[in-house]
This record gives structure tokens, sequence and C-alpha cells, in this order.
């Protein structure tokens, strides 16, 4: 069955930060993140690191099927910071990053890699759903967000929480007692989520930025199976379409505080059965 992918900018004409490629037995999403409204450091841009990243890693994944996902991104990570450490300050707090899911089919297995807070969707055929998320980031901010949740969504107090938020939060990125998340460091790649699934127990795995996981995540107005349902009858066009639908309900934020009212959001939908 073919492989179903779906992207969407956070607003009309705006650039899209997340990436998503599929290649035969593999898929990779990645989700770019900077420091809304700060210099990165970078005179490419976040959406140019993502999508470069995205590509030398799905390269990397095919081309040597024995290497370790985790392997493969670090060397990933290692080609994006030689393709710009001469143009660009890599040492500067905002530097861009990216969370990563990937994965690939092997002879019995699925391999699969998660960092950061999108999700891998397993789904067996018995129909029972597992999501993989690293939560870790999700942690750290709720520790630090109180103030920007307080706060209406789009006004100039909450954009300056947020800026104070975004900047607390760099400072806990890729150490012990914080997050870790794809930079300029390979050494992050050590600590993504990484394991092993029987195939003949899939039936479907989805990649999702957390732009598409808001219904579940964020809004709590869906489970996993019903976002699977969704899945089933729209597909990843449709699931974005939905979640779209209930943030212009609220684009202040009133009722689900969050840092944007739109997020960019990618859905990888993969049948194995």
């Amino acid at each position: 069955m073919n492989v179903a992918l779906a992207s969407l900018p956070a607003e009309p004409g705006q650039e899209n930060e997340d990436f998503a490629a599929v290649a035969p037995g593999a898929a990779v999403l990645l989700d770019g993140a900077g420091v809304a409204g700060a210099e990165t450091g970078c005179v490419h841009g976040v959406a140019w690191f993502s999508s470069t990243l995205g590509g030398l890693l799905l390269g990397s994944i095919t081309a040597h099927p024995a290497r370790p996902l985790a392997d493969c991104l670090a060397d990933a990570i290692r080609g994006v910071r030689s393709l710009h450490e001469d143009t660009c300050d890599l040492a500067y707090r905002a530097s861009p990053t990216s969370t990563v899911v990937a994965v690939r089919v092997g002879v019995d297995a699925l391999e699969y890699l998660v960092l950061g807070d999108s999700t891998l969707l397993l789904v067996n055929r018995e129909g029972e759903t597992t999501a993989v998320t690293d939560r870790r980031l999700d942690e750290v901010g709720k520790r630090l967000r109180g103030p920007v949740d307080a706060l209406p969504t789009g006004t100039p107090e909450h954009a300056a929480a947020l800026a104070e938020y975004r900047d607390a939060l760099t400072g806990l990125r890729n150490r012990p007692g914080g997050f870790w998340i794809a930079g300029p460091d390979p050494l992050a790649a050590e600590h993504a989520l990484a394991g092993t699934v029987p195939l003949d127990s899939l039936a479907s795995v989805t990649l999702l930025s957390d732009g598409a996981t808001r219904l579940v995540d964020k809004f709590a107005l869906a489970d996993w199976r019903e976002v699977l349902a969704v899945l089933d009858s729209t597909g990843p066009d449709g699931l974005i379409r939905r979640v779209r639908e209930v943030e212009g309900g609220d684009l202040d934020g009133r009722r689900w505080p969050r840092g944007k009212a739109h997020d960019d959001a990618t859905v990888v939908r993969w049948p194995l059965s």
C-alpha cells in the first residue's frame, strides 16, 4: 500500500519548518525549531536545517541498512554541521534545532528512533495503538511556562512572556536535567528513544509532528484510537484539517494555552499490511 504524506505551514505563505520524506523501506519526519523573534546565528534558517538534516538522515538509513539509526542520525548531524560551520555561528544559543522521527523496515522488524516532541504512532494487527513520544521537552516546559499560559495568545504580554520562556528553555537544551534535540552536536543522537518492533505484529506506522498531535496532547479532544479513525477515513490531510478547525475556535488560546495559535503540521501515514 502507498504511503500518504501531508504537511501544512502554520500560516498561509509562511515557511514550513517541518520536513518529511519517504524512501523504499524508510521514512523520516523532522520539526525544525528556533527561538521566535531571535537571530539564529545561521544564515540558512530553520527550514533549511530541518530539510537538510532530514535528507541526509534518510540517505544514511537507506544506504547503510545495518547501521543503527542513532549512528545514522549522528552522521547526518555531522554532515549538516560541515555544510555550514564555516558560515554560521553554531555555538549561538538560538542555533536551529529539530525533532526527529525515523523508521526503517528490516527483514523481521521495524526499527524506530524518536528525538524531541514529535510522535511515532504504532498500530498492531488487533488495532491497538502505541504512541512513542519523547516527553522530556514537555516535562521541562511544564516547569517554565506558567506565565505564558496565563496570558491570551497573540497579545504583547503573551509575546514577551513567550520570549522569556523560550530563552529559559534554550538554556536547558541538550544537557542533563533538560531535554535533547538534534542541533549542531551529534552526541544528541545518543539520547534518542530507539527500539524495534516485530514487523509481522504491525498494521501501520504514522509519523506526526506536534502540530498534528494537538487533538490528543494539547486539546484532549481525542485519544489515539480516535486519531487513527480520522486517519483511516480522511487521511493525513483530514487530520490536519480537523486540528485547524479546533484551533480556529480558540485563536486567543484562552481554552487551550499554547505558544502559537497554529503550528506547522505534518503527518506521514504508512500502512504495512
